[in-house]
């Protein structure tokens, strides 16, 4: 039973639970798809053995940084539950076999997209984080490519444009910024400890933070207007989002107005409700 625990977590469960959900919903977003249980079953397992295979890999070369921070220092590598090599070995074949059926039930498209993804997740951001705060810039490429993958998967019986899937990858890209600031802001003693650099501010939680997460937030409202100017969705999740956007606004504002931990923690879990209030919206209001 350990055991099994210990793979969630070593997988991030949840966290990967969340990008492949979105993942589904951008492949029926895309016209023309179906409710194909078989198809979003499949998408799902690979989905989710790619994400736990760049999570394992995370986990095993950050072994050491995790066991100095109070958040992480159970994570079943870094407290000694589990060997390096146990992780990488199941990152190995996780991710091949994920990318695989990528490729074999879907197209090869979607699955070099989810190989490159993985790669840039496990060995280039996860390294540059204890370098230089781009690393969060660099981090929303593989946090929001399973948008574009989901979209790109959805060509599995059809031709379809990549416009749609470069806007949903456009709304998640965006909103991560916040989300990740939010989470740095809340972590920063554990994060300043062991040397991460995930804050806009060398000087850690400053306005100017702030300032830069209202300005994302804000970026957010245009954008989630995209799927409705190309047709993709209608008027209802439009406003939807388009509310779910100025709402993301007034907590960055509050941040700015507090500077606390207790107002960064109230974006980070706005931004936690944000995704599935807006893509489920997205995908009820889909045209087509």
């Amino acid at each position: 039973m350990q055991k099994i625990k210990d793979y969630k977590e070593l997988t991030k469960f949840t966290l990967s639970f969340t990008v492949v959900f979105t993942c589904v919903i951008c492949f029926l977003l895309v016209p023309n798809n179906g409710y194909n249980l078989k198809m979003i079953s499949l998408l799902f397992v690979a989905g989710m053995l790619i994400c736990g295979s760049a999570n394992a890999i995370n986990q095993a070369v950050e072994k050491d940084t995790d066991a100095q921070m109070k958040r992480t220092a159970n994570r079943p590598v870094a407290a000694g539950r589990m060997r390096e090599s146990e992780a990488m070995i199941f990152a190995f074949f996780a991710g091949i076999i994920g990318c695989m059926m990528m490729w074999y039930f879907f197209n090869l498209s979607s699955a070099l997209l989810s190989a490159f993804s993985l790669f840039l997740y496990a060995y280039i951001y996860t390294p540059l984080k204890k370098i230089n705060s781009i690393s969060v810039l660099v981090g929303a490429f593989p946090g929001a490519f399973p948008c574009l993958i989901g979209w790109v998967a959805g060509f599995y019986n059809q031709d379809i444009l990549w416009t749609g899937g470069w806007f949903l990858f456009a709304i998640q890209f965006i909103w991560q910024f916040p989300h990740f600031w939010a989470i740095a802001w809340v972590a920063h003693q554990d994060y300043s400890k062991v040397g991460f650099k995930l804050l806009p501010s060398k000087e850690g939680p400053t306005r100017y933070t702030a300032i830069q997460a209202i300005m994302y937030s804000v970026l957010m409202i245009p954008i989630g207007i995209l799927p409705k100017m190309v047709g993709l969705t209608g008027n209802v999740s439009m406003w939807v989002v388009t509310v779910a956007n100025i709402f993301m606004v007034v907590q960055c504002f509050r941040l700015y107005k507090q500077m606390d931990v207790k107002a960064a923690r109230r974006v980070m879990f706005s931004s936690y409700i944000y995704l599935p209030i807006v893509y489920l919206a997205l995908l009820w209001d889909k045209i087509g």
